[in-house]
């Protein structure tokens, strides 16, 4: 089958991250080999990753690919929040790829066809990833650190605990089934546009509950408004997701926020990176 009309042609390259493939590689090796990370020998089930500019949120994503730099994963799950396009429930690309200043990624159509169920929460919609840059900033990194692998690419229209519920649900039923090795990314920025002190309190909180990997105390944080993620959806079923493949063990890695790097501390963005295992796994390399 002719895939080139469901290739899914970069959106912010050029603007988040260079369109000039060897000066997209020399940043992100850079932030990789600046980026420090536990010595400890984990199978990582997932991550949480920034997706702002690279010049902003690339430092602090590296730690969280640097963690599974080199790893065999069959595909990336990926799961984003929308910026530009309002919908119901769950946007995925189905076929074809998507296209960086790296290449190509390939869609795992075999799995994209078995999420798809009919009257599930996930549904075929293109439309919301055409402009997204949500997901789209996650690609370079893992096509840095993983070399080759194909992409499950979701969007949430819906945040709700129940939308990442019934997400989380609907991929662990495919994914058990598989035998293939799945990662799965959420994307999501942290507290936007308060004063840098602010900013860190209610990042804290976020940060307490990743480390913690206290799911139910994330949701009560979000939805009493005692701390905030523009990709809270996508934070979350990411760590509902991580808890049914077996992890019970979150580590942030890394947090900033878009002060540390601009020196204006009027108005800032949040930033964090953190990985989900299963805490038995824990063995000092």
């Amino acid at each position: 089958m002719d895939k080139t009309g469901f290739i899914r042609e970069p959106a912010v390259s050029g603007t988040f991250y260079p369109d000039e493939p060897v000066r997209l590689r020399r940043q992100i090796e850079g932030y990789l080999e600046d980026a420090t990370v536990p010595a400890i020998d984990v199978e990582v089930l997932g991550l949480v990753s920034p997706h702002a500019g690279y010049v902003y949120s690339g430092p602090v994503a590296a730690y969280g690919f640097k963690m599974i730099a080199g790893r065999q994963y069959d595909t990336a799950v990926i799961i984003a929040p929308s910026h530009r396009v309002y919908f119901e429930g769950v946007a995925l690309w189905d076929r074809g790829g998507f296209r960086t200043s790296l290449g190509t990624v390939d869609i795992d159509e075999e799995a994209a066809k078995e999420v798809l169920r009919p009257g599930g929460i996930i549904q075929a919609n293109m439309r919301p990833h055409q402009e997204e840059h949500s997901l789209e900033v996650q690609l370079p990194f893992l096509q840095s650190v993983l070399g080759d692998f194909r992409l499950i690419p979701l969007i949430m229209g819906n945040q709700d605990a129940s939308t990442c519920a019934n997400l989380a649900q609907s991929l662990f039923v495919v994914m058990q089934k598989s035998k293939k090795k799945f990662l799965i990314v959420g994307s999501t920025d942290l507290s936007h546009y308060y004063p840098y002190a602010q900013a860190k309190k209610l990042d804290t909180i976020i940060v307490s509950r990743l480390d913690a990997f206290d799911i139910m105390g994330m949701i009560e944080d979000i939805s009493g408004n005692r701390a905030e993620a523009c990709g809270a959806g996508p934070m979350v079923t990411t760590m509902m997701l991580c808890e049914k493949l077996g992890a019970d063990r979150g580590m942030s890695l890394k947090y900033a926020n878009s002060g540390d790097t601009s020196g204006d501390k009027s108005g800032v963005v949040g930033y964090v990176s953190a990985v989900f295992y299963r805490e038995g796994q824990e063995e000092v390399a």
